[in-house]
């Protein structure tokens, strides 16, 4: 083994391989999701999950069918990492009747039950107390509870309450906090004191911050978090510290960054950087090609699909006869 290659991905290439496919479609999802809005084909809002595909693909790499988690209003990427269907999912975004929801959740409200997602959320940090309702039901299961949420969410009041509901209890709940920097356009340093996993720490709770820009590293934490909550050790708290290639949402340009910060973060950019290790643990190049050539001949296919898809037939509301 070379100085240069990954002990974990020497070992697993076609589970790495797969992990790519994961990252690749969900960036590609996110810029055509971009590009369907400014054409006017999709309404509303949207939270992009550009950059930190990492995260999402590497936590739901380990979870089982008997484990659940719930996303942000950036769950575009979760949703394709826990195998939500892409057609469904752009249909939805595109408000046809076809969508996994019907057309009627739109990007911030998407949910499947049957590919694991209970949700995601508008609120900042509703994520944290449906996990902890959903892992007081799993605890008879031997199931294991996620909740995904942003960096600016743990000055919520219910963050610690669920945590210390969660520990007293001894709930299987892994609280995934993404920090990608900005709690929409404020840096969180700004408005957070202290380390954010010494927030965990301080009811005991085992935590860690790890390299959310590497998909190797958070599968890693991912699987240590998720082992120890089945294990009846009660929740874990990972800190993954990502970023955001694009504004908080479909208005923001992101012009509250510091000159040069972007291009920096892109420089650890987590799908060239897999992909490099890919080729040094022995994948041949075009491999990896050839995944890049089927996500974006996949993208095109659910693109003419899905704008050529009908829109949900309206529904009346039946009058008030009370």
């Amino acid at each position: 083994m070379t100085a240069t290659q990954d002990p974990s991905v020497v070992g697993e290439t076609d589970l790495y391989l797969g992990l790519y496919r994961s990252m690749v479609l969900i960036r590609g999802f996110e810029d055509l999701i971009q590009s369907l809005f400014l054409r006017g084909e999709i309404y509303g809002t949207t939270h992009l999950y550009s950059g930190q595909e990492a995260v999402a693909v590497g936590v739901a790499s380990v979870l089982e069918d008997r484990d659940r988690l719930a996303a942000t209003y950036r769950g575009h990427g979760h949703a394709l990492a826990l195998g939500v269907d892409p057609q469904g999912l752009l249909d939805e975004m595109l408000g046809r009747a076809t969508g996994v929801n019907g057309g009627r959740a739109g990007s911030m409200n998407i949910n499947s039950p049957r590919d694991r997602l209970v949700g995601s959320f508008g609120i900042v940090g509703g994520t944290i107390a449906a996990a902890t309702g959903v892992g007081l039901a799993l605890k008879r299961v031997g199931g294991v509870a996620v909740c995904q949420f942003g960096d600016g969410a743990i000055n919520q009041g219910y963050f610690y309450e669920c945590l210390n509901f969660c520990t007293v209890l001894r709930l299987p709940v892994v609280f995934l906090c993404e920090n990608n920097g900005y709690g929409e356009y404020t840096p969180f340093q700004d408005v957070t004191a202290g380390a954010i996993r010494a927030r965990a720490e301080a009811m005991e709770v085992p935590a860690e911050t790890v390299d959310g820009m590497s998909v190797v590293a958070v599968r890693a934490a991912a699987a240590r978090a998720v082992t120890h909550a089945r294990a009846g050790g009660g929740p874990y708290f990972i800190e993954a510290v990502t970023y955001r290639y694009v504004g908080h949402s479909r208005s923001d340009p992101g012009a509250y960054r510091p000159a040069g910060e972007l291009d920096a973060w892109k420089e650890r950019d987590p799908i060239p950087r897999l992909r490099g290790q890919l080729v040094d643990a022995g994948v041949e190049p075009n491999v990896v090609d050839a995944i890049d050539g089927e996500i974006g001949t996949l993208l095109e296919a659910i693109t003419r699909k899905g704008l050529e898809a009908a829109f949900p037939e309206p529904r009346r509301t039946p009058e008030f006869s009370g």
